[in-house]
């Protein structure tokens, strides 16, 4: 059996080789296949838009460093959701990531006692090591890509958090990811466990009067490539439920992804984040717009 360190050789003298003046221009300046390195998160790493993936953000090899930035817009009936931020990967081994999120309550910041408008801010401070496995050119082996990580949150309004019943307003997330691709179903799938305290990702902050311990969540994620510019897929995040005001619920989204050129991806998706602050069925538009090299 060929070893995957062999494959990828041999996949890179190919495309090489038989590759057109255009195509070998865009092989030098990326290394990866385009969609496979995910998108990024709202949370700035390398992912789904909800979920976090095993894979390394940038479109460097393991011979490089690469880096993205991100713009995310998230509109829902009573708030909107924003998020920039950037990613580095080195070597295709190690991601370092930042994103700074506001949520805007709009007219519900009113009706919660806050004043229309209120904005609550917070900064995701991102590390991810990518242990064994390599998502695309294992193709001779059944391993996933698995990276290990941790993201750490530092929301802004303390008094606010602290009177909705959270404990802290800052607090460390730790993940487990495992991504596969499999090149013959042109399918992506991932899965993620998480570590976590986070009300509403961290933005409500971290435990609260209904507890104050770590729970494990799982984030799923499966995407088609329908071409190697175009991917559909879908994703779910399961969130821990500490706070007693409000019931949190679980996550999901149906997306799809476009890269018109290698270095930027549009992604576009059906969001429902359920109920937050006790106003209900908070689901919409979810836009990002991401470059990379």
């Amino acid at each position: 059996m060929i070893s995957s360190s062999v494959l990828r050789k041999i996949c890179i003298m190919l495309a090489t080789l038989s590759a057109t003046p255009a195509a070998a221009e865009e092989a030098r300046t990326g290394g990866k296949l385009l969609l496979t390195g995910g998108v990024s998160s709202v949370e700035g790493a390398a992912g789904g838009g909800l979920a976090t993936w095993a894979v390394i953000g940038g479109d460097e090899t393991d011979a490089g460093i690469g880096a993205s930035a991100h713009g995310t817009y998230v509109a829902l009936p009573d708030f909107d959701l924003t998020s920039f931020g950037v990613t580095l990967g080195i070597r295709d081994r190690v991601e370092l990531s930042y994103a700074h999120q506001s949520f805007d309550t709009r007219s519900a910041g009113a009706a919660l006692g806050l004043g229309h408008g209120f904005t609550f801010r917070q900064h995701v401070f991102g590390a991810k090591l990518r242990l064994i496995g390599d998502a695309v050119y294992d193709q001779d082996s059944a391993l996933p890509q698995i990276s290990i990580g941790v993201q750490y949150e530092s929301a802004d309004r303390d008094a606010i958090i602290h009177a909705v019943g959270g404990r802290q307003s800052k607090g460390a997330d730790f993940f487990v990811s495992a991504t596969k691709l499999l090149l013959a179903q042109s399918l992506v799938l991932n899965g993620t466990v998480r570590a976590t305290k986070a009300n509403q990702f961290g933005l409500l902050g971290f435990g609260g009067d209904k507890s104050n311990a770590y729970h494990a969540e799982v984030e799923g994620s499966a995407a088609l490539l329908l071409s190697r510019r175009i991917a559909i897929g879908s994703e779910y995040r399961s969130k821990p439920d500490n706070l007693g005001f409000a019931r949190e619920n679980d996550a999901w989204d149906a997306f799809v992804a476009w890269a018109p050129i290698r270095h930027v991806t549009l992604t576009a998706a059906y969001v429902d984040l359920g109920d937050i602050a006790t106003f209900k069925a908070q689901h919409g538009a979810f836009l990002s717009l991401q470059t990379s090299f």
